[in-house]
């Protein structure tokens, strides 16, 4: 299929092919008919990719600052790599969709197959989108029409916060799109509507709607706000428009009465006159898109609804109160498309974007564009000898995992993905031969030899059983099961088969720590300690899903019991952990493991989310017979007491590049397995030990 991206590094629009998305419970997915460009939005990335690395640093100053704490903790070079990776990760662009449905997930309620409906897709010809951001289109909605929902639903939530009354005077700052689209909804709610914009054919238009149109810079919107009003002031603001500086915010507090209201919709300058706000005792707020349920995963990937007598406008039922307001003519929406034309013409929208007058453009699809054309086919074998298959392109594959494979010249044959774009793009600056949404392909596909799994930790345990079963060798990033009960499934059948399994405990494989294996007696009783500064990640991401991410502690803190076992040389006997908080649960992110080992040595994990992020993010000591052995970061190495040591400083290095060249050397030449099974199963049974002992606040014993 085709979808339209945006190259971050050189402001480059791109139509590019990518595989159709699979339906999952939960989604459906959508042909499309229509999708809005929203200019404003689309306009800022276009420009922002067209920008020099230095202009590109002016506008998010907070992304320089936390570039600069990467470079002290991980170096420069590694730091620099980071950035121009992310940069060189093209952005799906669009989310103001119409199509019709072609396929209903397991679980969804309320849709069928050949259903027209509005959604948050993209400008792709099929989009997999969740439930809960999906509306039907009532019969008499065009779908030129219904494809202005989503973003109309911003211009509708950020109405519902004013709280408008009938008879209330509110200004509208920018009368672009969703200014277009506040006035309107405001004028249905019985408002008088002032609307502010320098564009005088933006104004005009507004004035067909009921808006009194004042063109900033040749008028005073304050003194005109105040005349129109008998000197009292307006009751309130609604900013939509986007501007630098902090101009816009004051105005409005100037042209707003007593105790008005401003609501920010738009991207304007936040340094607020203390006096003007004070004085007036103005309330201030910063709308959140389309309403409530945005950017819960709750609510938008896992389709749990917020009841609706207590949370009566959720985002999807402001996407179905936008439709009905279209339906009855309360929102008049045709009146704002600016120009059409077909996706495959896109450069007559995007090659200019600051087209005097330009409102809404729409992007067209064709009729043909029919799934059965587009869905690839398993049964077609992939091309190239034998090989590996990557299912995962997330971050770790790109950012890690493919510049390592392509400096070790990996034999790649296909890479699969959810969603297609991710798979597609990394197929296509790799030359990987074969991308796909469909992961089964690849596990049906004789000459795929070993399988690497970087999805998200949920899927894992499934992933390896059927890799295996299919006579793969596989690896496995991290946790390799997320529930004792997968744990035991998947080292069932690696036990029956011949194939080998791996699980990413790469720090193992850092020259750092073969250093600390060189100078430690295996026999002598030891003292060990891994601290991993992990840094703060919102709440509400999906790593803190114990269904999905399994919790950071058993997610990412593995790796450190990992590495104390590798360094102890003996099996784990019991385990303690604690947690900050009152009521820590499994999903913590800041505990401390206390390790005993069967051969008399102990050892501590620290992982905590509550350290700066100027001071080093790993931290590994190890205290032994008069000696002491420090590795900062995997970047240095010094010893203390250690006869003929010399200090060992080097690059960041985790051990990915050493781990990859071994697992490909035993891949291909079918040497013994890069980490034993035995230890794998037994880290994994560490840890779920450490998250009973946080519920019983007791030292547990690590099973077999």
């Amino acid at each position: 299929m085709k979808q339209l991206i945006q190259h971050l590094k050189s402001g480059q629009t791109e139509l590019a092919d990518v595989p159709v998305p699979k339906v999952v419970p939960g989604h459906l997915l959508i042909r499309s008919t229509r999708s809005l460009v929203s200019l404003g939005t689309e306009r800022m990335l276009v420009e922002f990719g067209k920008a020099g690395l230095i202009a590109k640093a002016r506008q998010q100053p907070e992304k320089v600052k936390q570039v600069l704490d990467k470079m002290r903790t991980d170096g420069i070079v590694p730091t620099l790599e980071a950035v121009f990776n992310k940069l060189d990760t093209p952005l799906p662009l669009g989310y103001c969709n119409a199509g019709i449905v072609e396929a209903v997930g397991e679980g969804v309620q309320g849709f069928r197959v050949g259903d027209r409906v509005a959604s948050n897709g993209q400008h792709a010809e099929f989009n997999c989108i969740p439930q809960n951001l999906v509306a039907r289109i009532p019969d008499g909605v065009s779908d030129d029409e219904a494809a202005f929902t989503v973003i109309s639903a911003i211009g509708l939530q950020g109405m519902r916060l004013f709280e408008p009354t009938f008879g209330e005077t509110v200004c509208v700052i920018g009368l672009g799109l969703i200014g277009q689209i506040t006035a309107q909804l405001l004028r249905a709610n019985g408002c008088r509507v002032i609307g502010v914009d320098l564009d005088p054919e933006k104004l005009a238009l507004a004035k067909k709607f009921g808006v009194i149109p004042v063109q900033a810079g040749q008028a005073d919107p304050v003194a005109l706000a105040k005349d129109l009003t008998g000197g009292t002031g307006v009751d309130g603001v609604i900013i939509t428009a986007s501007a630098k500086g902090n101009t816009i915010l004051s105005q409005s507090a100037n042209m707003c009465r007593k105790r008005g209201r401003i609501i920010l919709v738009g991207i304007v300058g936040l340094e607020i006159n203390r006096a003007e706000f004070y004085e007036k005792e103005l309330s201030f707020q910063v709308s959140c898109s389309y309403g409530p349920g945005r950017y819960d995963d709750k609510y938008e990937l896992k389709g749990q609804d917020y009841p609706l007598p207590y949370v009566r406008w959720t985002e999807k039922r402001n996407f179905e109160a936008i439709l009905q307001a279209i339906a009855s003519g309360q929102l008049d929406v045709k009146s704002l498309i600016t120009e059409e034309t077909d996706l495959e013409n896109f450069r007559e929208i995007y090659g200019d974007m600051k087209k005097s007058g330009s409102i809404a453009s729409l992007l067209k699809y064709r009729s043909d564009a029919l799934l059965s054309h587009w869905i690839e086919t398993p049964e077609v074998p992939f091309s190239g000898g034998p090989g590996i298959g990557i299912i995962g392109a997330g971050n770790y594959t790109r950012m890690a995992m493919l510049p390592m494979l392509k400096k070790l010249a990996a034999p790649i044959r296909s890479i699969a993905s959810f969603r297609g774009l991710n798979a597609s793009l990394l197929a296509r600056k790799y030359n990987i031969p074969e991308n796909t949404t469909d992961y089964k392909s690849i596990l049906g596909d004789s000459e795929t030899g070993l399988l690497l799994i970087t999805t998200r930790p949920g899927d894992h345990a499934q992933m390896a059983i059927e890799g295996l079963k299919a006579g793969k060798d596989v690896f496995v990033e991290k946790p390799l099961a997320i529930f004792p009960e997968e744990l035991k499934a998947v080292s069932q059948v690696a036990r029956e088969k011949k194939q080998v399994l791996t699980v990413g405990f790469n720090r193992r494989f850092s020259p750092h720590t073969q250093i600390l294996k060189k100078y430690l007696d295996p026999k002598a009783p030891k003292v060990l300690t891994f601290n991993m500064n992990a840094g703060y990640i919102p709440p509400e991401s999906w790593i803190h899903d114990r269904n999905i991410g399994g919790g950071r502690i058993l997610g990412e803190a593995c790796h450190l019991v990992d590495l104390l076992l590798y360094l102890s040389g003996s099996k784990i006997t019991e385990v303690c952990m604690q947690a900050l908080g009152e009521n820590p649960n499994e999903t913590t992110d800041s505990a401390s493991i206390q390790l005993r080992f069967e051969n008399g040595d102990i050892g501590v994990a620290n992982y905590f989310s509550t350290g700066s992020k100027s001071y080093s993010k790993e931290r590994v000591e190890v205290h032994s017979q008069g000696k002491s052995l420090i590795v900062d970061n995997f970047r240095e190495t010094k010893g203390y007491g250690v006869s003929g040591f010399r200090r060992k400083k080097t690059r960041l290095d985790k051990g990915h590049s050493a781990q990859f060249g071994k697992l490909i050397d035993h891949w291909k030449n079918k040497k013994e397995p890069i980490i034993p099974l035995d230890e794998i199963l037994h880290v994994h049974q560490a840890m779920f030990a450490a998250l009973e002992s946080l519920k019983s606040g007791r030292w547990e014993s690590v099973g077999e």
